[in-house]
């Protein structure tokens, strides 16, 4: 499901957990931010999260989750919530390392990290106004990168887009971002993979 302001439901992993949720309750103004914070997430607290989850809004409500430790038990009470969300809920799962969630929980939502986050605010690149010349020159920067390098760089230019730019992506950009991992996992050149995403915006802003 996609936010009309196009933020959709992800998982960041990040050590800033209070920084994270607070930069995040900013980015989503003026939607409600409903915030939880704990940390260790248990049973109990994830029947809050339940019970704001069925309260129906007329706009995209985000339900921010962060702690240091999640029980099990916690995250697999979670699971249908995180599959089948209600409508007009995003939720946002923080955590300081991957391996605090479950693996059911992790295939759920896109994992980004705070590197990743960083990486793509750092980014000079605006995908809701990106032209072809500014397509070429970030091509050009990046020509030499690693196959790693150009992972982090789709996982970058992906947040960019649905976390920073807020734009909603359609089904071709969204297809073009699963392709790039499957691409850049067979070797193929890390300069054509960009070139497909960053295109596809560019042929939208003719």
């Amino acid at each position: 499901m996609q936010a009309p302001n196009g933020v959709k439901g992800h998982i960041l992993i990040t050590s800033e957990i209070e920084e994270e949720m607070n930069r995040l309750e900013d980015i989503l103004k003026p939607l409600r931010v409903v915030k939880f914070f704990e940390e260790n997430f248990k049973i109990e607290h994830a029947k809050l999260v339940t019970s704001e989850a069925y309260i129906s809004e007329s706009q995209t409500k985000y339900i921010v989750i962060g702690a240091k430790e999640f029980t099990d038990v916690a995250q697999n009470s979670l699971l249908k919530l995180l599959e089948e969300p209600p409508h007009n809920l995003e939720f946002i799962l923080l955590s300081p390392t991957k391996s605090n969630l479950l693996p059911t929980v992790r295939s759920r939502l896109p994992i980004f990290t705070t590197e990743s986050n960083h990486k793509a605010q750092s980014l000079e690149i605006n995908l809701a106004r990106i032209d072809y010349k500014e397509v070429f020159a970030f091509l050009k920067q990046n020509a030499r990168v690693s196959k790693n390098e150009a992972k982090a760089l789709v996982e970058a230019l992906f947040y960019r887009a649905t976390v920073v730019d807020k734009l909603i992506l359609n089904q071709t950009q969204l297809d073009n971002f699963d392709k790039a991992y499957r691409l850049l996992d067979l070797n193929s050149r890390a300069q054509s993979v960009l070139a497909m995403l960053l295109m596809s915006f560019a042929q939208d802003n003719r």
